[in-house]
């Protein structure tokens, strides 16, 4: 009798030790999520400059790696805006700035002669007129309100500045040019620099100052009018009275004349 239950027992134990492994399933671990990263609406140039080589507050070196900005570079160190730059880069704790550096193919496409017929001033403005005194990130221009300021100044009529981000395009529109983005040259947290295939040129280059309009001539009163026209009508009147009085004069003397000759006669 107890080897019969030791049995069942045992065969009771094998069934639910079977059991428990036929179904018995593992439950898959979960995947890790990949954080979601924003899209840059620019592309980043082939052979960007590396920052580790390219000193975040020396812009002169940023530009000569790059190879095709030797316009740019020329007019940024004879203008000092260079030296500028740079010291804002070191000093600046916060902010940050914005470059749109039109390569030489860019300066080729302007009417010959142009940058030698502005004087330093307008130099200075023109290339003002390509930073804005912000960081942005190649991400963010859809993010920019229009007319974004530059560092030229944020007069609408004058210097009027539009970006617009578009897919994976940025166009800039200044009332005299449209622009287009074609790929970031540099960029770390304080400085970026982006290549536009046109120079971004001001609209107050092109608007001729109107000339100021004359002062109006103030018509004179009738009173005035007939006030003066009685005047000269008294003027000549008194001119006819004195020069018959003369006439008359002239006449009484050559009568009397007479008179004393006859007499002595």
């Amino acid at each position: 009798m107890k080897q019969v239950q030791l049995s069942c027992s045992l065969l009771l134990l094998m069934f639910a030790t079977f059991y428990s492994c036929t179904n018995s399933t593992t439950a898959p671990s979960p995947k890790a999520s990949s954080p979601t990263s924003s899209k840059p609406l620019v592309p980043t140039l082939p052979d960007p400059p590396d920052s580790s080589d390219s000193a975040p507050d020396d812009i002169g070196r940023i530009l000569k790696k790059a190879k095709t900005f030797r316009v740019l570079t020329r007019l940024l160190k004879s203008t000092e805006i260079m030296s500028n730059i740079n010291s804002q880069l070191m000093t600046a704790k916060s902010g940050g700035l914005t470059i749109f550096a039109p390569d030489d193919n860019a300066f080729a496409q302007l009417k010959a002669g142009f940058l030698n017929s502005l004087n330093q001033g307008q130099k200075i403005e023109l290339l003002q007129f390509h930073i804005l005194p912000q960081y942005v990130s190649s991400s963010n221009f859809d993010s920019l309100s229009n007319p974004v300021q530059t560092v030229a100044g944020e007069d609408p009529t004058k210097l009027p500045f539009n970006v617009m981000a578009s897919g994976n395009s940025v166009n800039i529109s200044t009332g005299v040019v449209n622009a287009t983005i074609n790929g970031l040259v540099y960029s770390d947290t304080n400085l970026a620099i982006y290549r536009v295939n046109k120079v971004l040129l001001p609209l107050d280059f092109f608007v001729k100052a109107k000339a100021p309009a004359p002062a109006p001539v103030e018509a004179e009163s009738p009173i005035a009018d007939k006030k003066s026209s009685t005047e000269d009508q008294e003027n000549q009147d008194k001119s006819a009275a004195l020069s018959l009085l003369s006439i008359q004069g002239t006449a009484l003397m050559s009568i009397a004349v007479g008179f004393v000759v006859v007499a002595m006669i």
